[in-house]
């Protein structure tokens, strides 16, 4: 793709190339030119996603977009407009979409709030697991709402602080239960909270 707008596209412009597999010094050195304007375009991976801040950068093509989850793009996004320069983001989707990243793009097109990003990532992935390796998905409530029922997890949260401090080890009359089914519905899981 460098090589084509360089050759083909914008053969006056300087065009520079990052991706992951070019050494710390040489993406110094690349990213160094782009900042100072000896590069007029960069052509790069997702590797500029975080850590790069070049104030003068004002429009970002993302090919593919449908690709990327929120955070990714609100990452990428985040690239371009970081100086006095009116800066735009162009999202492309070269594919067919499915419903959940057409529903991502409508969200990047509507609003630049981390906040909101955030939490529409988390209705449209699903959390993923609490202990475990799931980074989205479902979660393993039966009934309960990360986001719906915010207030009573928080009010089940507390109260097993409370369990846990008047019982650390669940010892005491029912506990025992609860520790039982702990274990039952925790296996495999539990082990990796304590991996250092």
């Amino acid at each position: 793709m460098a090589e084509h707008l360089s050759r083909d596209i914008f053969p006056d412009f300087q065009v520079g190339l990052l991706h992951g597999k070019v050494k710390a010094d040489e993406k110094s050195e690349i990213m160094r030119k782009f900042k100072s304007g000896e590069l007029d375009i960069l052509v790069a991976t997702t590797v500029i996603e975080v850590g790069i801040d070049v104030p003068a950068a004002s429009i970002m093509v993302v090919e593919h977009a449908e690709r990327f989850g929120l955070s990714q793009l609100h990452q990428l996004r985040g690239r371009v407009g970081r100086g006095d320069v009116s800066a735009q983001c162009i999202l492309l989707a070269q594919y067919k979409k499915s419903e959940e990243s057409t529903r991502r793009l409508k969200v990047m097109e509507k609003t630049t709030d981390g906040f909101i990003i955030a939490e529409e990532d988390l209705a449209i992935r699903g959390p993923g697991e609490m202990l475990g390796t799931r980074q989205s998905g479902l979660p393993d409530f039966q009934v309960a709402s990360l986001i719906r029922d915010l207030p009573i997890l928080k009010k089940a949260r507390d109260a097993a602080f409370e369990l846990i401090t008047d019982d650390p080890n669940l010892e005491k009359g029912v506990n025992v239960i609860i520790k039982k089914e702990l274990k039952k519905r925790m296996e495999g899981k539990l082990e990796l909270a304590t991996v250092g």
